[in-house]
């Protein structure tokens, strides 16, 4: 599968790629982060939280290149003060989906146009989830050929090669969950009941983070 070559193969490759799309596309906390955000405040929020949320994987890549990613694995209390600040961060999403209809009665549009820190959200969100840097340490070792010296160079390009296949993914997701919610959006009724439907999925990922093991 690897191939006699110094760096990735073609074979392992094009694999790979099936397997992160596939991944990127089963539900879970980046996805229905997109999906809750760009519904509530269009496309375009939803395709900044995504630029936050693949830079997140930045961290965890080089979280599996330096090893520290060992830590998150091997240490209990590495592995919980870190989940509880992104279970921390999911309740004050929640609390902010809540209170946003309020919020856009005093102040309309200002939260949705502030995309810097929908960005800012989507970096947050991701690296403080340590399953994540568990996740890619069991991960992309599966991909890397051992019988060379450039192992670390490799771990970089298969997390490069993931963030390209997650922004494919998460972006499409945007655009398609965008317009439905400019659908649904049309109606104020209708935009609260998803406001407090995305506190609702946030408050659950909270709860579920919290309660998570390695």
């Amino acid at each position: 599968m690897y191939g006699d070559s110094h760096l990735l193969d073609f074979e392992t490759i094009i694999f790979f790629i099936t397997i992160s799309t596939l991944l990127a596309l089963t539900p879970g906390p980046d996805n229905i982060f997109v999906l809750t955000q760009s519904m509530t405040k269009g496309a375009r929020s939803g395709i900044f939280v995504t630029l936050g949320l693949c830079s997140g994987l930045l961290f965890h890549t080089s979280a599996v290149a330096l090893g520290i990613a060992t830590i998150f694995q091997t240490s209990i209390i590495a592995f919980t003060i870190l989940k509880f600040i992104g279970a921390c961060y999911l309740l004050y999403l929640a609390y902010i989906s809540f209170i946003s209809h309020v919020k856009n009665k005093i102040q309309p549009n200002n939260e949705s146009l502030n995309l810097t820190k929908l960005y800012k959200r989507g970096v947050i969100m991701n690296i403080t989830n340590p399953k994540v840097s568990i996740f890619f340490l069991a991960f992309l070792p599966q991909f890397i050929n051992k019988s060379t010296d450039n192992v670390t160079l490799q771990i970089f390009a298969l997390g490069a090669i993931f963030m390209f296949c997650a922004l494919i993914v998460f972006s499409s997701i945007a655009l398609l969950a965008g317009k439905l919610g400019n659908f649904f959006t049309r109606s104020k009724n209708i935009e609260n009941i998803l406001h407090k439907v995305t506190g609702t999925i946030f408050l659950g990922l909270a709860i579920k983070l919290a309660m998570s093991t390695k």
